[in-house]
């Protein structure tokens, strides 16, 4: 079974990317025009029930997302490669890293969730769980984790991508994954060079949450709080994004 995905770029440095819960492979496409093709080679996957993969059937998992993964890995021939994870793609990217570490040359986490769990309770929790079947769930949370600052235009048209782009069974069940899944002892002391990006303005990852997650599982994780941006730097400052991230897969 050959693994659709998006790719740009033939450089020996090979990155795999992984989107976020409300967004597809397409999410990462402000960003292309601004990466060194030359030098590096992108892979960007589609999870089960998304984007390009809408209609494939699977059980809606981080381990499963990490399997594709490494099975993408595998058809285009590439031994080993850099992880750039968005979002909940930031907790799965750790769980290829589980499955492959010897695989893995860096790992990026793009405001990412953390490996132990992440907990939802009261208003929070409805207005997540409310979000599969919801679209004006799915537009408050947007609001939410790009600090109440994007105008209706992008928050609208993201919106109608997340639902158009997603099934809402996938969305309810990896969301069920990646708030309960707890592997943060499996990466725990890892000596991977890491690299943690967050918004100034997202009010859901915060530099603060990452010092006590992320930044305490990888002690060569480095931490970057991007000005001007929420939680979704390659739409809200795609040319600082991208310099700063290859900066760190170049060094």
């Amino acid at each position: 079974m050959t693994i659709s995905h998006r790719s740009i770029g033939t450089g020996e440095h090979k990155v795999l990317v992984l989107h976020d819960w409300f967004g597809t492979s397409a999410s990462w496409n402000p960003l292309l025009d601004h990466l060194e093709p030359s030098e590096f080679g992108y892979a960007f996957l589609d999870y089960r029930g998304y984007g390009d993969r809408q209609d494939v059937a699977g059980q809606f998992t981080l381990a499963e997302i990490a399997g594709d993964a490494l099975a993408l890995a595998d058809e285009l021939g590439w031994d080993t490669f850099s992880l750039v994870g968005h979002s909940m793609g930031g907790k799965a990217a750790q769980r290829v890293l589980v499955e492959a570490p010897r695989r893995v040359r860096k790992l990026v986490g793009v405001a990412p969730v953390q490996a132990s769990p992440y907990p939802l309770e009261g208003d929070a929790y409805d207005l997540f769980h409310g979000a599969p079947q919801n679209p004006a769930n799915r537009r408050a949370i947007l609001d939410l984790i790009t600090g109440n600052r994007a105008c209706d235009r992008w928050l609208d048209a993201m919106t109608g991508r997340s639902v158009a782009g997603s099934r809402p069974e996938a969305v309810a069940a990896y969301l069920t994954d990646w708030t309960t899944q707890d592997f943060a002892a499996k990466v725990a002391g890892s000596t991977l060079p890491v690299k943690v990006f967050v918004g100034e303005h997202d009010l859901a990852i915060t530099a603060e949450a990452m010092r006590t997650t992320w930044l305490t599982d990888y002690p060569q994780a480095e931490l970057e709080v991007l000005a001007n941006s929420g939680h979704y730097p390659m739409y809200e400052l795609p040319v600082a994004f991208a310099t700063s991230l290859e900066a760190f897969l170049r060094a």
